[in-house]
């Protein structure tokens, strides 16, 4: 089937020649038009732009623009195959953005992954944008990439590999609980990936109320010997001190949280966590543990990061709705109370969450709206 959808993806992409197309908002006709839409009326609105720079959103492409954003280093389950190789990604962001949101996008990817390059990069291209998604830039740099550049800039910036990710997943678990009759803040929650989505994720469970949470990466559970200061950071929210691998964190919790390869986990694994188990497990296209591996252990909620599994744990429920709200409110930073509120807008959309309903289908179209409404 994969090999399949491969070879029609394949076919497709050459015969349109990549997803995107520029469009022009005002027709071109004749000359009368033409004097308008370019020189000379068009000069009058240089002038004008350039005095009242604050406006350039209203009269320039400036106000409905997102660039999305890639230096090719972590490209979804592929892993660095660089600037060409992250093309056809996000062009395939741009479409999602203006499907969902009605937002017109630029894909553009960086020939280079020297974090200095990127931000002065990213801040250099940044007039002619009203906000920037970045995207696919590999952890641990993407951290401070994203904090240069939301500092640098007075317009929406969001790594969406982390806080989209983050809200959706947060979206998931508040109706997880429900059904499963639990409460976040006594959750123990285990994340197996510390990476940019492990990260984010831990974070902003961290600031929903989560008081127990474990996160592990290919060497075990992360401590405060590590050297990465954001793996550090990771360390403060096991409460417990608890320590070793894999079974070690889930002997006893209630929720796993996938964010790293496929098959690396067993239903013995799963067996060895709290009843009435919550995993989400979200590698592409190949999860930690395959839904039915996980009931057999057993999970009573499974969520993927796939479409052909109840419970789509997929982050274009959120990136959407959270820049269309952040261009019409004129958000200048997002937040972690947005991105709080967003998540618990997404939740709401369910309003009798089941285990195998406890997120919204991504193309539930009331979703870009409702995050949108959180976001100002």
């Amino acid at each position: 089937m994969r090999f399949d959808v491969g070879k029609k993806a394949l076919a497709l992409h050459k015969k349109l020649g990549g997803k995107i197309r520029i469009v022009p908002a005002a027709p071109i006709r004749n000359r009368a038009e033409l004097s308008l839409v370019y020189t000379p009326g068009v000069a009058a609105v240089s002038s004008y732009v350039a005095k009242h720079p604050k406006e350039a959103r209203y009269y320039t492409m400036k106000g409905r623009m997102v660039a999305v954003i890639s230096d090719g280093s972590a490209v979804l389950g592929l892993g660095n195959i660089g600037a060409l190789g992250a093309l056809p990604v996000m062009e395939g962001k741009a479409a999602i953005f203006k499907t969902f949101a009605d937002i017109d996008t630029v894909p553009i990817v960086l020939d280079t992954q020297d974090p200095d390059e990127i931000v002065r990069t990213v801040i250099a291209i940044a007039p002619a944008f009203g906000g920037i998604n970045l995207e696919d830039i590999a952890a641990p740099k993407c951290f401070d990439i994203e904090r240069r550049v939301i500092e640098a800039l007075d317009i929406p910036v969001m790594h969406d590999d982390q806080h989209g990710t983050a809200i959706v997943v947060l979206a998931g678990l508040i109706n997880a609980f429900k059904v499963v009759g639990k409460k976040m803040s006594s959750a123990r929650i285990v994340i197996l990936g510390a990476g940019a989505a492990g990260t984010a994720t831990a974070r902003l469970l961290h600031a929903a109320g989560s008081k127990n949470i474990v996160v592990l990466d290919s060497k075990g559970i992360i401590n405060r010997s590590r050297p990465e200061p954001h793996k550090r950071e990771l360390a403060t929210f096991n409460t417990k001190g608890i320590k070793g691998g894999l079974k070690e964190a889930l002997n006893g919790a209630d929720v796993l949280l996938g964010v790293s390869g496929p098959n690396l986990v067993k239903a013995a694994d799963i067996k060895l966590m709290a009843k009435k188990a919550i995993v989400f497990a979200m590698a592409n296209p190949i999860p930690e543990i395959m839904p039915d591996e996980a009931k057999k252990g057993g999970a009573m909620v499974v969520g993927t990061g796939r479409s052909d599994f109840p419970n789509q744990i997929n982050n274009s429920l959120a990136f959407p709705g959270i820049f269309r709200g952040a261009l019409d409110h004129g958000v200048t930073k997002i937040t972690d109370k947005m991105k709080l509120n967003a998540a618990r807008a997404i939740a709401a959309l369910v309003k009798r969450p089941t285990a195998n309903y406890v997120i919204p289908d991504m193309f539930d179209k009331r979703a870009p709206i409702a995050v949108a409404k959180a976001i100002r």
